[in-house]
C-alpha cells in the first residue's frame, strides 16, 4: 500500500493521464443543436462527447475544466484553477467552483433523462469548505443522483483535489420536462 504522501501524487498523475486521454479524443468546443441533443438519451450525448462525435460546449474551454467520465447517474468533470480565475484576495473566485460543480450535477441529471426530455435548475446550492488556489492543481466534481422522477430530478456533487482534501460540495433540483420539438 503506498504512504500517504505517495497517494496524491499518483492520484494526479493518473488524472492527468485521464485528462490527457479525453483531450486527444474530444472535438473542439462547439454548439449542438438543442434538437440534436434531445433527440437521444442524455447518457448518450454525454458519451458522445467524450468519443469526439459531438462538440463539448464553449464554457469548458474558457473556464478550463472537462467531461472526464459520463455513467448512468455519475459524472465527473475535472478543473485545472488558475490565476485567470483568480478573485480580488488571490485564491480562484467561487463562481469557478461552483460553474465546475454545477457542469457535474447538471450533466449528472442529463445522464439518466430519456430521449425526448430536457431539463433546467431551480435550484443550486454550493458549500465552500477551503480556498483553492493553482496549487492545488486539479480538481474534480463528482455528481451523482439522488433522486429521478418523472418531474424532478436532484443531485449531489462532491469538489476534490488529488490530494484528498474535499473543497466544496453542492446540490442541485432540477426540473424535467418535454423537450420542445424543433420548429
Amino acid at each position: 500500500m503506498p504512504s500517504n504522501t505517495e497517494q496524491p501524487v499518483n492520484l494526479s498523475a493518473r488524472w492527468n493521464d485521464d485528462e490527457a486521454k479525453v483531450r486527444a479524443t474530444i472535438l473542439p468546443p462547439g454548439v449542438t443543436p438543442p434538437a440534436a441533443v434531445t433527440a437521444q438519451r442524455g447518457i448518450d450525448f454525454l458519451r458522445a462527447w467524450l468519443e469526439g462525435r459531438l462538440p463539448p460546449p464553449p464554457l469548458g474551454h474558457t473556464l478550463d475544466f472537462l467531461l472526464i467520465e459520463a455513467q448512468v447517474g455519475r459524472v465527473v468533470f475535472q478543473g485545472r484553477p488558475s490565476a485567470a480565475h483568480f478573485n480580488p484576495l488571490a485564491t480562484v473566485h467561487g463562481g469557478w467552483m461552483s460553474s465546475l460543480l454545477d457542469s457535474a450535477l447538471g450533466c449528472t441529471v442529463h445522464s439518466v433523462l430519456p430521449a425526448g426530455k430536457a431539463y433546467t435548475t431551480a435550484e443550486l446550492k454550493v458549500n465552500f469548505v477551503r480556498a483553492v488556489t493553482p496549487l492545488v492543481g486539479l480538481l474534480r466534481a463528482e455528481g451523482r443522483i439522488i433522486h429521478q422522477g418523472s418531474r424532478m430530478a436532484t443531485a449531489d456533487a462532491r469538489l476534490v483535489g488529488p490530494d484528498g482534501k474535499l473543497y466544496g460540495h453542492a446540490s442541485t433540483t432540477c426540473f424535467v420536462f418535454d423537450a420542445v420539438p424543433a420548429s
